[in-house]
């Protein structure tokens, strides 16, 4: 069975900033595309970033210019740095393989912007 586990939400005021991370578990982590989704309430969960084992990226374009993702593949940790924060970036952000979905899903990460 392998999990990741999100961290690094909170309640920050627009244009603040947060850092999340994501610790996984077992083998082949260096090998896996990894991404950042998140699911606002009444919405479906959407992929925000993702990046390649050699550390290609892809944004949504609601995020690019202001979120960035990376990873650490010695720790199995993915991270998503998120600057110039808007309400509409409120969700529950979660961190998975993609496209395929390999580990079971964390508890996710709160991340509500207000002022």
């Amino acid at each position: 069975q392998v999990q990741v586990v999100e961290s690094g939400g909170g309640l920050v005021q627009p244009g603040g900033s947060l850092r999340l991370s994501c610790a996984a578990s077992g083998s082949a982590f260096s090998i896996r595309r990894m991404a950042w989704y998140r699911q606002a309430p009444g919405k479906q969960r959407d992929v925000v970033a993702s990046v390649t084992g050699v550390n290609n990226t892809n944004y949504t374009d609601s995020v690019k210019g202001r979120f960035t993702i990376s990873r650490d593949n010695a720790k199995k940790t993915v991270y998503l740095q998120m600057n110039s924060l808007k309400p509409e970036d409120t969700a529950v952000y979660y961190c998975n393989s993609w496209p395929t979905v390999i580990y079971d899903w964390g508890p996710g990460a709160q991340v509500t912007v207000s002022s």
